[in-house]
């Protein structure tokens, strides 16, 4: 009777401690689970937090946005009804590789831009490999009509402007700026269009000597030529970009403004 009442005793016990020890362990458990939970909800927080001071710093003022909104729709109603028929009509007419010739004859007259805005940024080897382009393109490609750098000496081309030469150097964008005909740009980029201009071939300065053309409007219809004939060989480029776009203006201005920027930090 005695032996029977100390194991009862001794397993009341045993039971007693383990219920002790799994109580211990659960609030152990659950005060681990507490402090796990805490950490996570500290951790979203903080990324929050950050996430909503990115978003803050890449918001940027858009006085001329009602401007702009504007132009937007202008210049895609030009493309839609003048500039994109007229380019398929010309693809159909002339053929792709005259088109591309003549882009490369174009692209090889802009030499003096790319030329001076590589200088301009300590791009001396940049500038230097242009420059060796622009004589074999010119002799042994016909004018620029062929691109025997590229093919044969392996010479890429270094595509430098003003805007992104005051871009290198700090100068900031400024507020965003549709231009008619031209598109998305920036106060800085747009003030960068005239000293690019007088750089090139085919805009018309008095008593400049590399004149392309005798007057104003033979300039303009040359350049209308040349977009014409880039378009023509990129029908698609300006459908995709409004195929992404869920509102026309932010979306070209956004995509506009990184493009930009990425050029400048290369």
């Amino acid at each position: 009777m005695i032996k029977i009442s100390l194991n009862i005793l001794v397993l009341s016990t045993v039971l007693l401690f383990n219920g002790c020890s799994t109580k211990s362990i659960e609030y152990k458990d659950k005060k681990e689970l507490i402090q796990k939970q805490n950490s996570i909800q500290s951790e979203e927080d903080s990324f929050l937090d950050e996430f909503e001071d990115e978003m803050q710093v890449e918001i940027k003022a858009d006085p001329l946005a009602k401007y702009n909104k504007a132009m937007t729709s202008f210049n895609d109603g030009l493309y839609e009804y003048v500039l994109g028929p007229v380019s398929k009509g010309y693809s159909t007419v002339v053929h792709k590789e005259i088109r591309e010739s003549v882009n490369k004859f174009f692209h090889n007259i802009f030499y003096p831009i790319r030329l001076v805005n590589n200088l301009l940024q300590g791009k001396f080897k940049n500038a230097s490999e242009e420059t060796g382009r622009f004589v074999i393109n010119t002799t042994i490609g016909v004018f620029g009509l062929f691109d025997p750098a590229r093919s044969q000496f392996n010479l890429e081309p270094h595509n430098e402007d003003f805007g992104q030469t005051l871009g290198y150097w700090g100068v900031k964008a400024g507020p965003h700026i549709v231009l008619p005909f031209l598109g998305p740009s920036n106060i800085r980029d747009a003030l960068s269009l005239y000293p690019d201009s007088y750089l090139s071939a085919t805009e018309y300065y008095e008593n400049r000597g590399f004149n392309l053309t005798h007057n104003y409007g033979e300039s303009l219809l040359l350049k209308a030529y040349e977009k014409v004939n880039y378009v023509s060989l990129n029908p698609d480029e300006y459908q995709k970009l409004k195929e992404d776009a869920v509102d026309l203006y932010p979306y070209l201005r956004d995509v506009y403004e990184q493009y930009r920027e990425k050029l400048i930090e290369e």
